[in-house]
This record gives C-alpha cells, structure tokens and sequence, in this order.
C-alpha cells in the first residue's frame, strides 16, 4: 500500500507517525484494504483496547491516533471508496439540500466533495475526535463547520461507517433521527462485520435487522444509493420511539442472531426473489 503524503496540512507528528505505521505493514496481505485495516487493528492493540470490555479512555486515544488520518487519505486513494463517496455526495447534490450534517465525518473527505459540487450547500461535519489535520482541511472552505454537538435541525444527515463502533447504535440512531426535519432524509452506510477489531461484535446483529429498527423508530426505507453501500432512509413524521418494544426487539435480534447468520445464506437468495 503505497500512500502520498504531501499534503501540506500535515503536521510534522503526523506524518512521521503515518510514516511508521506504513513502514509496519505485513508481506501475506492479500491487498491494500487488509493492510489498512491490519494497521488499525496493530494501534487498537497497542492501546490495549478491548471490544468486550470497553474502556473508553484507551478507545479515545485509538480513535485520536493518526491511523484514522491513513485510513482518510486511503479512502482518497482508493477507486472504490471514493465512487461510494462520489455517488452519495452526488446524490445529495442534486437534491438540493441547503443544509447537511456529516455524523462522525471528522476526515471531511464527504464533505468536501459536496461543499465542492455547490458551493450553496452548507455542511456542518459533527466529530467528537477530530483531528488537527481534518480541522485544517474544513477551514478551506467557506460552507463547511466543524462542530461538536448537534444544536439544530438538518435536511440531509450523513452517516457512513459509525454505528459498528458504537456501544448502543439505536440511542445514537435516534440522536441522528431527532437532528433531521420532518420531511427530510438519513443517509447511513454500516457495516456491522468483524473487519476491524474496532467493529464492536455486540452489533453486528444489526447487519439483519438495522432497517426494522429504522421503521419501529419512525423512519421510510426508501431503498439504497446506486454505486454506493448507503441506504435512504425518510423522516415523514416525528414518532416519540417506544423503547420498551424497541429494546425488546433488539434482545430478540441479538439472541437469534446465531441462528440467522447460520441460515442467511439460505434465505437471503430467498429474500431477494420475493422482493424484486
């Protein structure tokens, strides 16, 4: 994996860490993505992190380490990741939203595609660990925030690869619900998978089940983005959730989620002839 490092809103820290972490990379890697994500899990490791017993304090530092700015500058680099980014800030483009929050997009790659696209898009990115080199990057531009908590309402949220490393993704899925306008959309990429060793395996039930929370939480699958791995979701009204029912239903998806995963490669083939 090779990766240029000339941008100049790299401090001198972070590029020598950078530096050192690609010098690490391992021989038997089959590509360039499984050495980005054997680099994450060699820092996770190195803080001592543990995805059953979370210390938050050691995940903060995981999560403030400059591995996150490779992964952003290997996302720029990479043709997949970015058709993925460029199909969904085009999607956003030509809906022509005035206003849009970036959820937990502190490296601001999506939001600088959009802020390019129309300059009368504002975008708000919400990080909690943002980084000196993403908080550089958004200052170029005019139409993009950095900010650190969510004080108004959206047209559009964004929300691409977050809710796996969180311990309780339905309280933060609600949190993004209440930050979008009634008649307005949530765009989210997940991948609750264990690629990563910072993908929490306490949700990865959700990779079946995440879009019957999303309508129990008052929200309309209108189906997934082409060329992208994000799904629309629509807010037509506002629902107080009922999180009785809602935490009753996310026990039964953990429980059963052995179970599914074991049948899956039955019934999704089945699944997707009877809804064509």
């Amino acid at each position: 994996m090779e990766i240029k490092l000339e941008d100049k809103s790299l401090t001198k820290a972070e590029r020598n860490e950078i530096t050192n972490l690609l010098a690490q990379q391992s021989l038997y890697c089959l590509s360039d993505l499984d050495q980005m994500w054997r680099l994450m899990d060699l820092v996770w490791d190195k803080y001592g992190c543990d995805s059953k017993e979370l210390n938050w304090v050691v995940i903060g530092q995981f999560y403030s380490h400059p591995v996150w700015l490779l992964n952003g500058l290997f996302i720029e680099q990479d043709d997949i990741s970015m058709r993925h980014r460029q199909a969904i800030s085009d999607w956003v483009v030509n809906q022509n939203f005035k206003k849009v929050v970036d959820y937990g997009g502190g490296f601001g790659t999506l939001a600088r595609l959009i802020a390019k696209k129309n300059s009368q898009i504002f975008v708000d990115i919400y990080e909690p660990h943002p980084s000196e080199f993403g908080l550089k990057r958004a200052s170029e531009f005019s139409n993009i925030s950095m900010v650190d908590k969510l004080d108004e309402t959206y047209g559009v949220l964004l929300s691409t690869d977050v809710l796996e490393h969180v311990p309780d993704p339905l309280h933060d899925f609600s949190v993004m619900i209440d930050s979008v306008q009634v008649g307005g959309y949530l765009i989210i990429a997940n991948c609750f998978y264990p690629v990563i060793k910072c993908h929490l395996p306490q949700c990865f039930h959700f990779r079946y089940t995440f879009n019957v929370f999303a309508r129990l939480m008052g929200l309309d699958v209108c189906g997934v983005i082409e060329g992208a791995h994000a799904t629309i979701f629509k807010k037509q009204r506002v629902k107080e959730v009922n999180w009785k029912v809602v935490r009753t239903i996310e026990f039964i998806s953990k429980v059963s989620f052995p179970l599914i995963k074991l049948l899956a490669p039955i019934l999704m083939p089945i699944k997707r002839k009877l809804f064509k």
